[in-house]
């Protein structure tokens, strides 16, 4: 009888726990211009971010984990300079979005060179060219230029697994696939206040995904004064994630880049000057170095 009864087990298992449903759409599909609209509202709402960061990265196989002093400014500013504790300031990598420098503080050197993928991902360990960055960084997308995409509609698609709405726009070597959701629907399902972004996933032709973004556990936060000008397409409060994951093609977020926000001030402006790091002192030796 004991054994029956653990034979049994995995059954009455299986029935006792359903799998969770897909998700339906509860409300009329909406256009590719009204997500559209959506996006580039978040992008004009927020332009910049100074940010103090939890950053853990997996990729390569290796964990690197660090606090991260952020400033972010459109379309493609960047300056990151990682802490360690008893130690202070160990690294800082700076781009205006042409030229990049990495001050590396243990080993006294300054790499600089072109902006591209690899060099910005020195230190943020997300490979992708600094617009990129920024805009994911500031919890939405870059879109795709029009003039460097393959012809090809936009439409939206729907994530039963997310209940979120697709935009999927054609890029030159695949698509891009940005999800939404409202953030306050009517009775009708139609958002009062906007829209979230999720996240996004940019696929090959074949749709199998090149890279995918994450934003979770979103917070309503007020913008600061020079944010919420007199605009009226502007709003005042927005949501933006607590937490952004990002992996490489098909790989687990738990394999990719987690960066968990510590604190984070919105659309001040930054200091002339700092996204292009100063000439060396003494005892610091510099390297040009190029694209790989």
């Amino acid at each position: 009888m004991k054994r029956k009864a653990i034979l049994l087990l995995p059954i009455l298992f299986a029935l006792g726990c359903p799998r969770k449903a897909a998700m339906v759409r509860p409300y009329d599909v909406p256009t590719p211009a009204r997500l559209a609209d959506a996006l580039a509202e978040h992008q004009r709402a927020l332009q910049g971010m100074n940010a103090r960061v939890r950053a853990t990265s997996w990729l390569g196989g290796e964990r690197i984990r660090a606090t991260v002093l952020m400033l972010v400014e459109r379309p493609a500013r960047l300056r990151f300079e990682a802490e360690v504790s008893l130690q202070g300031t160990v690294a800082i990598l700076a781009t205006d979005g042409t030229r990049f420098g990495m001050l590396d503080l243990t080993h006294n050197e300054l790499r600089q060179g072109p902006a591209c993928p690899a060099n910005v991902a020195s230190l943020i360990r997300i490979p992708l060219a600094p617009a990129d960055i920024a805009a994911i960084l500031l919890a939405d997308l870059r879109l795709p230029d029009p003039a460097l995409s393959r012809q090809g509609d936009v439409s939206v698609d729907w994530d039963p697994a997310r209940g979120a709405d697709v935009l999927v726009l054609p890029r030159l070597d695949g698509w891009l696939r940005v999800l939404f959701q409202p953030t306050s629907p009517t009775a009708s399902g139609i958002a009062t206040s906007g829209w979230r972004i999720l996240g996004a996933t940019a696929t090959a032709r074949d749709g199998s995904p090149r890279w995918r973004v994450s934003y979770e556990d979103f917070t309503s936060v007020s913008l600061s004064a020079s944010g919420a000008s007199a605009e009226a397409t502007r709003p005042t409060r927005l949501e933006f994630p607590q937490t952004i994951r990002f992996a490489e093609g098909a790989t687990s977020f738990d394999e990719g880049v987690e960066i968990k926000f510590k604190e984070r001030t919105f659309n001040e402006p930054a200091a002339t000057g700092a996204f292009v790091l100063d000439a060396p002192g003494p005892g610091i030796s510099t390297i040009e170095v190029g694209c790989p």
